[in-house]
């Protein structure tokens, strides 16, 4: 069942178009990654989806109602955190809290409140002015904000920039207890291929405001022909370099390990060609494609062939 569906978005800004004749749809419990380069359209698209900005055509219907006609009921069920967005400095974590719980029905404040401060480790800091709080602090104070009304859809911009890695493995932990605990439906973005992979099931990319794909970051990854081969030469690495350059790879070299971009299918035959030229290696390693390739691949061929 889709929870949340967009048909035909598009969004002009004068004679300049962010979001083009966009369609997608969002299950319930399903956490989809919307990926693109910057400029891309994701943050306006967010916007929509929240009713900051008002699409120039297109629909969206959260939980089969029109949100244009039922904005103030669907938005009771839905949240947002984004690392970029500021809540009133000079009040407390305390009092932010309960300033924005005020946006929504909740029945007892204080218990919710007590369940959003230990969910988030907040304890520490709820007497704290939001100036004094680091930007990793900001950001989990970002994230309970948005729990506040424990949502049935969560868009989330960029949920674990600033933070350190235990934190952020802790906030990707926890969206998928969230999802498989109380079916939670999240749309997500983020720079960081490796955490999309991690906790999507399905990434939307779009560029220039149009969809380029709808699929499994596993599928998306596969898509990608390219392999990275790391080899460890201790003695030849100006041969190694010489017959890379020959064959047209790219490469990079980090002390005595060479890292070379091979298609699948051909790494038979560059390892042949190594030893045809007596290139010996004392390690290898072979990394299958992942998001971030299909990331750099797509991004490098729409920069060199734009709308």
């Amino acid at each position: 069942m889709s929870i949340l569906s967009v048909s035909r978005l598009t969004k002009q800004f004068g004679t300049f178009t962010a979001v083009d004749d966009l369609s997608f749809s969002l299950k319930e419990s399903e956490i989809l990654g919307l990926l693109g380069p910057n400029g891309a359209g994701k943050t306006t698209t967010i916007q929509m989806l929240l009713g900051v900005l008002t699409p120039t055509l297109g629909a969206i219907r959260y939980f089969g109602k029109d949100f244009a006609q039922h904005r103030e009921e669907v938005l009771e069920d839905v949240n947002f955190s984004s690392t970029y967005t500021h809540l009133p400095w000079g009040l407390t974590v305390r009092e932010n809290l309960r300033f924005i719980s005020f946006l929504y029905d909740i029945d007892d404040r204080p218990g919710r409140i007590a369940k959003i401060i230990s969910l988030f480790r907040l304890e520490e800091l709820m007497n704290h002015p939001l100036i004094e709080l680091s930007a990793g602090q900001l950001t989990r104070v970002n994230l309970a904000k948005a729990f506040i009304n424990f949502p049935r859809v969560l868009l989330l911009d960029e949920p674990t920039a600033s933070l350190d890695p235990e934190a952020a493995k802790y906030i990707r932990e926890f969206l998928l207890n969230e999802r498989s605990q109380f079916n939670v439906s999240i749309i997500l973005t983020s720079h960081n291929m490796a955490e999309v992979e991690e906790v999507c099931d399905r990434v939307i990319f779009i560029d220039h405001g149009k969809m380029i794909a709808d699929d499994t970051p596993a599928q998306l990854a596969r898509s990608v022909e390219t392999c990275h081969v790391e080899l460890l030469i201790k003695e030849g690495m100006e041969r190694a370099v010489r017959y890379v350059t020959e064959r047209g790879n790219a490469y990079k070299t980090e002390g005595k390990h060479i890292i070379v971009d091979v298609k699948e299918r051909d790494i038979p035959g560059f390892l042949r060609g190594l030893m045809d030229r007596g290139i010996t290696y004392d390690e290898i390693s072979i990394e299958k494609p992942t998001l971030e390739d299909y990331f750099l691949v797509v991004t490098r061929t729409t920069e060199a062939n734009p709308h």
